[in-house]
């Protein structure tokens, strides 16, 4: 009987193996310690629901690894950042007050009644000079000027006359009644000290957008501009910049890290984009400060500024012209053609006398006199003696010039006198 017992059991205990029944309450402990369960092809039985959930997580693709976080800039650098913004912001708060938009009304000759209903505008900028109302801007701007129209940083609109105007150097003054605590002149900072690579910030009406600021760097030094009368004078100095200056920035002011004025916003090198229509295209120009200073005090008080002059046209000598000439070197003003009645024909100056054809096809005019220095400084360039009469001359002063005449160096004592309008001569000389 007990080996039935025996046998029954062992039958038993296959059948709850084979049949994976082992989980059963009460049969698991049928199964002897050391018998592991085997492994079936049945269906497994239903998981809970966190078995489910744990099931889809493995199921997701695995995220890749983020990018590693940037390393935070250094405190200084950041602070220096700040530093720049923080420049700009407090100088365009000092100086902006003190730039004004300015709109003049050109009347038209037209007898066409229905012109006249219509008169043309145009507009640029200018800055208070003084308390006593005088602002600064371009002759351009106020050149034809029927009726003008200043209107301040916090938007009052007054009328302003024109007090002087000097074509030559592309200034004008004009005037305005206001109590003098609306006034905030600007400050003024030394043209002769700049320096290629120094900042320069313009503030304006570019396109009639008031209290615009753009920023850039002087890009150039000692350019020379034609006056409003091209091929007759020019501009000496001037200051070439790439920040942005566009149509309605003439006349507002350049200035430096300070928000000292350098310069007043003149020309630019222009691109056509359609209409009429002009944009800036990187290069700006700027009527150097310590000219400004010199010109418009005699605007306020005399309605213009006389020029000082010597009276002849000419070049810079070029290696062309010195060896034809048998020069020692290869610089100094050349002079062309004395012009009658003037200081150089007073002081008797020689102009050339024969031509020589360069390698361009231009024929000039060579022989003449060639001066080589003006008082105590050298002239290398044409534009040299233009500077220096810019910057030193002065109506009745009397300069010694350096020149070559036939080979030897002499000197010549010349008395400046008041350069005559433009329009009254057709030569372009210094």
């Amino acid at each position: 009987m007990s080996q039935l017992r025996v046998i029954l059991l062992g039958v038993l205990i296959f059948i709850i193996s084979a049949c994976n029944l082992s989980s059963l309450p009460g049969l698991s402990a049928l199964r002897p310690a050391d018998t592991k369960p085997e492994t079936t092809q049945t269906q497994p039985a239903p998981e809970s629901d966190d078995n489910l959930n744990e099931t889809q997580v493995a199921l997701q693709p695995t995220p890749s690894a983020l990018e590693p976080e940037p390393t935070p800039l250094p405190a200084d650098m950041i602070a220096e950042a700040d530093t720049e913004e923080l420049l700009l912001i407090n100088l365009y708060q000092r100086v902006n007050p003190s730039v004004v938009n300015i709109i003049v009304t050109v009347e038209n000759d037209s007898e066409d009644e229905i012109e006249n209903l219509f008169p043309m505008q145009g507009q640029g900028s200018g800055f208070v000079y003084d308390m006593q109302g005088h602002i600064v801007t371009n002759n351009h701007v106020v050149a034809e000027a029927g009726d003008i129209e200043v209107t301040f940083y916090d938007g009052s609109i007054v009328k302003a006359d024109v007090i002087g105007r000097d074509p030559d150097s592309d200034l004008a003054v004009v005037k305005v009644d206001v109590p003098a605590d609306r006034l905030r002149p600007v400050e003024w900072g030394d043209s002769n000290s700049l320096q290629v690579g120094q900042r320069a910030v313009a503030i304006g009406n570019p396109f009639g957008l008031a209290g615009t600021l753009t920023t850039g760097i002087i890009s150039a030094l000692g350019r020379s501009l034609p006056t409003g009368t091209p091929g007759r004078f020019r501009i000496p100095e001037i200051i070439q910049t790439d920040a942005a200056i566009n149509p309605g920035n003439s006349g507002g002011p350049l200035l430096n890290s300070s928000g000292e004025v350098i310069g007043v916003n003149s020309a630019i090198v222009p691109n056509r984009v359609g209409f009429g229509e002009r944009s800036f295209l990187g290069i700006g120009f700027a009527i150097p400060a310590n000219l400004v200073q010199r010109v418009v005090p005699s605007l306020i008080e005399n309605g213009k500024y006389e020029h000082a002059w010597i009276g002849f046209s000419g070049n810079t000598v070029i290696p062309e012209i010195a060896e034809a000439m048998k020069l020692p070197e290869t610089s100094g003003a050349l002079i062309s053609e004395v012009i009658s009645g003037s200081p150089a024909d007073k002081a008797n100056l020689r102009g050339s006398s024969r031509d020589l054809e360069l390698e361009n096809g231009v024929t000039i005019k060579i022989g003449g006199d060639v001066i080589i220095g003006i008082e105590d400084e050298e002239v290398r360039l044409f534009d040299d003696l233009i500077s220096f009469l810019s910057r030193r001359g002065e109506v009745g002063k009397t300069v010694t010039l350096t020149i070559i005449r036939d080979g030897k160096i002499q000197k010549v004592e010349v008395m400046l006198d008041a350069r005559p309008s433009s329009d009254d001569l057709q030569l372009e000389d210094n």
